[in-house]
């Protein structure tokens, strides 16, 4: 038994462990959610503690402790909850709730973040109970508690985002995204159109091109960009940070703003995604393409398989239809195949496809780089030693290897004539080992395109990954309207993008109040106010760079 004075006096009062936790608390909240360092999270603990003890928080009083429940126990939970998402994704975004929740999150791969929630959980226990516990103990507490609870909820950037996507949606004036979509139309196909592999690279990002920063993870794709065109300065705006938006945003040009409010059964499974608008599928399956999308994950996670199969694939392969088909069906990751499983796959696929008449199309993505950590294949492990789990440069460097591999495989085996191919990160990594790096700096999506006889070079822009579908259409030879598709503009055209018109904090400020586009996208649904046909709203010519500036047009 322990004896009674091993413990010093102060750690025997509740009043110390309750100020700990909550300190604890907030120095892990801090450096969550703020560029602080982690280091930073004792001196501020600390500086807590200090603070409790000149002020008494906490202390034996006159006044008797309360026996009611604070106000501020609920926008606590909502501040964990945010903390959560903030640790796991870095930047919280809530389209992407939103769309997942509706979409369908079954067959996730995300197991170790399912073990991290259930942490975070048993961990805001204690916390709790110690704001419970210094509330009833300090009646200083008790009087400022409620505007505590206020202020809690007001800071709340979850909150405050589900606050003002209603009040957008009540308004019904925000049209200025809509007043500068084009649809997508093909004007004029060249006589022998291309075809065209599109290689989708999980969150990785041209950022990691970096040496300075990052070493030699990014030189694979840097050799093969040497042989094609790379564009740099493709930004990501709001909506389009996950891998259904990044994969909207780049091939129907917008943003992927979920149904959301909009939609009359809000917890249900979407039937379609963005049935509203054409995208790169449909353009191409109206040309005679024969179109696959393979993929090492479910197709039914997120409403990958949904929205491939409504807009022009004839072919959507996901996890349970490809692992029977690898050498060894068990050896998968948690989410799905390896990456040299499914390149290996995608060799087979392009070959039954070069075999059939008329263009085909195949776009296909990666999970190597998966956040937090990624997973790499054994034939990285041979290649780079061992993985220590964590590392996601090691995961970059694995990734890059193998789409470098994969481009030379299939031109060796004369896959890629008349091809273009097209190289991209879904969109910008989420937090992962190396997230202080990146966030250090600018950050910018991988684009470059290779093949079909473009002249190599490098080219910076400043821009979004909505402007991949107008730049791939142009790339392939189609004539498109005014070099525009989408909220998108040809970066191979002289024309402004959105980005360089208007900058990206507006065209996010734009995203929060934006209702019409918001409708486009899921015409077909049943959403309140529009019929599931409707289709009378006026299609608005994008505005020319003399229009208005942004001030002007709300």
């Amino acid at each position: 038994m322990m004896p009674e004075r091993s413990l010093p006096d102060w750690l025997r009062e509740p009043r110390w462990w309750a100020l700990l936790a909550l300190g604890l608390a907030l120095g892990h909240a801090a450096v969550t959610v703020t560029p602080l360092p982690y280091w930073m999270l004792p001196p501020i603990a600390a500086g807590w503690l200090l603070l409790a003890r000149t002020l008494h928080w906490g202390a034996p009083s006159c006044h008797a402790p309360a026996r009611g429940w604070p106000w501020s126990l609920v926008p606590l939970i909502f501040w964990g909850v945010y903390v959560y998402l903030a640790d796991s994704f870095g930047i919280v975004d809530l389209g992407a709730v939103f769309f997942h929740l509706q979409a369908g999150i079954s067959e996730h791969g995300g197991g170790e973040r399912t073990i991290v929630a259930i942490l975070y959980t048993l961990a805001m226990l204690p916390v709790l109970a110690a704001f419970t516990w210094l509330v009833r103990h300090d009646h200083r507490w008790r009087l400022l508690e409620r505007l505590l609870a206020l202020v809690l909820l007001a800071t709340n950037p979850l909150l405050y985002g589900i606050g003002q996507r209603g009040a957008a949606i009540v308004a019904e004036e925000g049209a200025w995204l809509e007043q500068r979509y084009v649809d997508p139309v093909i004007l004029e196909a060249p006589s022998s159109p291309p075809n065209l592999l599109v290689i989708y690279l999980e969150s990785l990002e041209q950022t990691y091109a970096d040496r300075e920063r990052f070493g030699d993870v990014y030189a694979p794709l840097t050799a093969l960009g040497d042989q094609g065109v790379v564009f740099e300065g493709v930004r990501q705006i709001d909506n389009t940070g996950w891998t259904m938006a990044g994969m909207i945003a780049s091939q129907c040009g917008v943003p992927l703003m979920p149904a959301g409010l909009l939609h009359d059964s809000q917890l249900e499974p979407l039937e379609r995604v963005v049935p509203g608008v054409s995208c790169l599928g449909d353009l191409l399956a109206e040309q005679g393409y024969s179109l696959t999308y393979l993929g090492g994950a479910s197709k039914r996670f997120a409403g990958k398989g949904r929205f491939y199969e409504g807009h022009g694939f004839s072919r959507v392969l996901g996890r349970d239809d490809l692992a029977p088909r690898v050498d060894n069906p068990d050896d998968l990751n948690s989410w799905g195949l390896y990456d040299d499983d499914l390149y290996d796959l995608t060799v087979e696929e392009i070959r039954r496809l070069e075999k059939q008449e008329g263009p085909w199309g195949l776009v296909n993505l990666s999970l190597a780089t998966h956040p937090p950590y990624g997973y790499p294949p054994d034939e990285c492990r041979r290649r780079q030693g061992e993985f220590d789990g964590t590392d996601i440069l090691y995961s970059v460097e694995c990734s890059a290897r193998m789409a470098h591999d994969l481009v030379k495989r299939l031109a060796g085996e004369g896959l890629l004539k008349n091809t273009l191919v097209v190289i991209a990160s879904d969109h910008l990594s989420m937090r992962v080992s190396a997230w202080e790096q990146l966030t250090a700096g600018p950050r910018s999506n991988t684009f470059m395109l290779l093949g079909n006889d473009l002249a190599p070079r490098r080219i910076k822009v400043e821009a979004s990954t909505m402007d991949i579908l107008p730049t791939v259409l142009e790339a392939m030879g189609f004539v498109i309207d005014w070099h525009r598709a989408g909220l998108g503009v040809s970066l191979l055209s002289e024309e402004p993008t959105l980005v360089e018109q208007h900058g990206l904090e507006t065209l996010n400020d734009q995203l929060k109040r934006e209702t019409a586009l918001h409708e486009r996208l899921w015409q077909g649904l049943d959403i309140e106010g529009m019929a599931p046909d409707d289709t009378s709203r006026a299609k608005s010519p994008w505005l020319s760079p003399e229009a208005p500036p942004a001030e002007a047009a709300e």
